[in-house]
């Protein structure tokens, strides 16, 4: 296949650069850089990649055939989308646009990278893809779950009203290496912290809970998605459910670490729990996780201890 990705130099984009290009595919990697780097992908040397540095908040024009467009072009962490609110909320709309549009005028397939955090603070747990969610939609983190609330919107207006063959993932907490030390998420900072002998900082009390689930699962999972003939969104997640302090422990055990933890306030909106129900991805995809938590958190220690260098799948 030929396939574009929209943020392909970034964390999960890139990841999935090299999955699909080791699969075969020509891969088209379109990226502004606002969050993501070439350093992710400089490694891929091929006359069957290109990467393309673009907004795709404007008309996205390819040459040439496509056979899938994946849109995983956004801000991702609260650092980042907070930072930038507008370009968040322009990427998840205008960019979704521009993306369909292209699918639209290609005849591809269309993929939308969307988020647990569609479900906001769930009053529902776990969450299942028919819960609707409990987001403050003025609230600082609104920018971004809004953003993905309505990318989803579009695209299913796109399947319903243009025919256009469409997938939406539902990504759960995710980490493994090419993240960015200054991410701002609890898995790098953690390990920045622990690495490094500071205080781990947790907001809030700690009880909080998150599923952690590793980028190879993770991409599996899409590339599993992408050639079935689901139409919903789909989660796809580690449902093992923990508090960060539990995660925290985890990370100064693989660091071998002596920082010691203290507790700050937690921000606004925080989701106080996230746990995927991942029956529709075990029973129509025939995906779960393989890789423990433990043994994630290990190679990434140890590629944010070698400076970030390397390809560890």
């Amino acid at each position: 296949m030929r396939i574009l990705i929209t943020g392909g130099a970034g964390f999960i984009g890139s990841h999935l650069c090299d999955f699909l290009h080791r699969e075969g595919h020509e891969v088209i990697c379109m990226d502004n850089l606002l969050t993501g780097s070439v350093d992710n992908i400089s490694h891929i040397r091929s006359s069957k990649f290109v990467f393309i540095d673009y907004d795709v908040t404007n008309y996205i024009y390819i040459e040439g055939p496509l056979d899938y467009v994946l849109h995983f072009a956004s801000p991702a962490s609260p650092a980042d989308y907070l930072r930038l609110p507008i370009h968040t909320l322009k990427v998840g709309a205008l960019g979704t646009h521009k993306a369909l549009g292209l699918a639209k005028n290609k005849g591809s397939k269309f993929l939308l990278a969307s988020t647990s955090e569609v479900y906001g603070d769930p009053a529902v747990h776990p969450q299942p893809e028919d819960y609707w969610g409990n987001v403050n939609p003025v609230g600082v983190r609104g920018v971004y779950d809004e953003a993905k609330r309505f990318a989803e919107a579009l695209t299913m207006a796109y399947n319903r009203y243009h025919d256009v063959d469409t997938r939406i993932v539902r990504i759960f907490n995710t980490f493994g290496p090419r993240m960015r030390v200054d991410d701002g998420r609890a898995v790098p900072n953690f390990i920045r912290q622990a690495l490094t002998g500071a205080d781990i900082t947790i907001f809030g009390d700690g009880s909080q809970t998150r599923s952690f689930g590793y980028i190879t699962d993770l991409v599996e999972g899409i590339y599993g998605l992408m050639k079935s003939d689901v139409r919903d969104p789909v989660n796809i997640g580690n449902p093992r459910e923990m508090p960060l302090t539990e995660m925290a422990d985890i990370i100064l055990k693989a660091a071998d670490s002596r920082s010691r933890i203290v507790y700050q306030d937690l921000p606004e909106d925080d989701p106080k729990v996230r746990q995927p129900d991942i029956t529709t991805a075990r029973e129509k995809l025939g995906w779960s996780p393989k890789m423990s938590v433990e043994e994630g958190i290990e190679r990434t220690v140890e590629w944010f201890r070698d400076g970030g260098t390397g390809v560890q799948w």
